[in-house]
């Protein structure tokens, strides 16, 4: 299944806040450039505190795991937070493996991860 992204706006009290739905894989090619564009529109339209929720993601593969890394550098370059939800488990070892779960905000529960954002 190709990478879909659903975008959900949220305002709480503390600003408008951006949740990304990914569904499918984020690999080589389409997936990757398919999260880029969704990211820098966001952030090219001045919305820079996203969530990233990988609920539906089947799969990541080496340049999907790039393309994070990558998003999460340009957003706080940028003075946003780019934060994870919902890692699936085969995500959250590869994040372990690859010692990055520890650069990354990553969140269970999508309240929480709202409320990171105080």
């Amino acid at each position: 299944m190709q990478l879909e992204i659903t975008e959900r706006n949220v305002t709480a009290m503390w600003g408008d806040i951006v949740i990304l739905d990914l569904r499918g894989k984020i690999t080589i090619g389409e997936g990757s450039v398919l999260l880029r564009d969704s990211v820098e529109n966001l952030l090219q339209a001045g919305r820079n505190r996203i969530i990233l929720n990988l609920g539906g993601v089947s799969y990541v593969d080496s340049s999907g795991i790039g393309e994070l890394v990558s998003r999460y550098t340009t957003t706080k370059n940028m003075g946003g937070k780019l934060k994870l939800l919902n890692l699936p488990k085969k995500i959250k070892d590869l994040l372990m493996i690859t010692k990055l779960l520890t650069v990354f905000e990553i969140y269970e529960d999508e309240q929480t991860a709202l409320e990171s954002f105080q």
